[in-house]
């Protein structure tokens, strides 16, 4: 297993591990599919402001990805963060998620972040329970703000400070 930063040729793959959470599961409430193109730029946009975009490989296949960026906007925010990790199911409970976290959360403290904040899905239980053996607390429930499948899903904010 090695973490290390995204490359323009990982695109295709970090897309076919995200698509499907995209199209398929409650993980994410974005319905929009991500392009290899697009999420080229994603991982320029974030590298420009300072912020990782990370990948696991396993077996010289890419088995997960992690990012982070600004939680808001404003400049009040800037050390506050948000993160994304997603795995393919194969590389689950593996400790690959582990290892991309903790090397997600190095680089944003490096880079003077205070705390990292995590939005999951209140169906997520495995997300939820990951992120709290990982030190992140709930801090928040915001119920029915997001929707998808005709649905309507609460959003979990937990938080860890760096």
């Amino acid at each position: 297993m090695l973490v290390r930063p995204a490359r323009k040729d990982d695109c295709a793959a970090i897309c076919a591990i995200w698509n499907p959470v995209i199209r398929d599961s409650e993980a994410t409430f974005n319905p929009v599919e991500k392009t290899p193109n697009g999420l080229h730029q994603e991982i320029a946009a974030r590298e420009r402001a300072g912020h990782a975009f990370l990948v696991v490989v396993d077996n010289g296949d890419i088995a997960g990805f992690a990012t982070y960026g600004q939680f808001r906007a404003s400049p009040g925010y800037r050390y506050s963060m948000e993160h994304t990790i997603i795995l393919a199911p194969h590389a689950r409970g593996r400790g690959m998620g582990r290892a991309l976290l903790g090397r997600l959360e190095r680089h944003a403290r490096a880079g003077g972040a205070h705390s990292m904040l995590a939005g999951i899905s209140h169906v997520n239980a495995a997300a939820i329970a990951f992120h709290a053996a990982l030190g992140y607390r709930q801090v928040a429930r915001l119920p029915e703000v997001g929707f998808k499948f005709n649905r309507w899903y609460d959003l979990v904010l937990m938080q860890k400070m760096l």
